[in-house]
């Protein structure tokens, strides 16, 4: 018999055919990626009950309205996506909340989550070294286990040309309150010595006059097909990381586009980048100053990093997360 897993959110309108969309967010990616493969596995049963107005049904995998919930019987498995309200929809002895931001008790009881949470008894699901490290014990009570992520097929799986030397582009590509103005206030810096540079950081954010004296623009976000050739046309990546970084898809996807990374290692970036190896992580900003103009000024060190990562490709897949879920969720019989 078929154990049934269910997982349950109500952030937007979404289902599986939004992947590629640029609607949805890292935490909307990261189900439809985890139950795409979670669905391969011929003695489980997924559904996902959501917000979709769309509803998608197939053998092992379904998508359905949150509102229909209990037409259906019981799961032997219920995931709650960051809310533990969501736990109280269906009856079910084993469950769990998947937790993708740091989250103190404070918040945790603004949000009306703690009754719910004891009410509920669920193990916790975190992403990283740090995030299970920083999780608060009254929120994390009834156990906690480490659901590692990994970047979409499209970016393990697009051709990268090893021979190929891009200008002077650094790339930001995560939201303006994670760290922006520390990388600003290094940019200026940085643009000083390597005037043809060029930084693009990810809108809304409103450049003022010196910004763009500095070459630093903003980028039009757009779909993942443009996401990937921004990458691969991009020297750095420069991300500082922040404490609410939890995991950071961001770097994950420049990994795979073999884009090396100068951090702070802040929250979990400093669980993204091996230093030497795949990027640098700086101890004060001069060092974060000067690990970038290595990189933009000097070919044979972005060549050493992109050869490196290039030998790292794919060795994490959401195949791998899959297989991770399995042990946790105790379903290999």
């Amino acid at each position: 018999m078929k154990k049934k897993i269910y997982f349950i959110e109500k952030s937007i309108d979404f289902n599986s055919n939004d992947l590629n969309s640029n609607k949805i967010a890292g935490s909307e990616k990261t189900l439809i990626n985890i139950t795409n493969e979670l669905s391969l596995y011929k003695n489980l049963e997924i559904k996902v009950f959501n917000q979709t107005s769309k509803e998608i049904k197939f053998d092992n995998i379904c998508w359905l309205s949150l509102n229909n919930i209990n037409n259906y019987e019981a799961p032997d498995y219920l995931i709650s996506m960051s809310d533990a309200n969501l736990l109280s929809y269906i009856n079910c002895s084993k469950k769990f909340l998947w937790s993708h931001s740091v989250q103190s008790i404070e918040k945790f009881i603004r949000k009306n989550q703690l009754l719910p949470f004891i009410k509920n008894k669920p193990i916790m699901l975190l992403e990283s070294k740090y995030h299970y490290n920083t999780r608060s014990f009254f929120t994390s009570f009834f156990g906690k286990k480490i659901i590692k992520l990994a970047a979409d097929y499209e970016f393990i799986n697009e051709n990268v040309d090893m021979n190929f030397l891009p200008k002077k582009k650094a790339i930001f590509t995560t939201r303006s309150d994670r760290n922006l103005d520390f990388l600003l206030s290094a940019w200026e810096k940085i643009n000083q010595k390597s005037l043809d540079s060029e930084l693009h950081i990810n809108p809304p954010y409103e450049l003022s006059e010196k910004h763009i004296k500095i070459g630093v623009k903003l980028r039009v976000k757009s779909n993942k097909n443009k996401l990937i050739e921004e990458l691969k046309n991009s020297r750095v990546m420069l991300n500082p990381g922040h404490k609410g970084e939890v995991f950071c898809l961001a770097a994950i996807e420049a990994k795979e586009m073999c884009l090396p990374i100068v951090t702070m290692g802040y929250g979990s970036l400093s669980e993204r980048v091996e230093h030497g190896v795949t990027g640098y992580i700086a101890n004060n900003k001069n060092q974060f100053i000067d690990y970038s103009l290595d990189i933009l000024n000097n070919d044979e060190t972005y060549l050493k990093f992109k050869n490196n990562l290039f030998n790292k490709r794919g060795d994490r897949t959401y195949k791998n997360v899959a297989m991770d879920f399995v042990k946790i969720l105790d379903l290999n019989d």
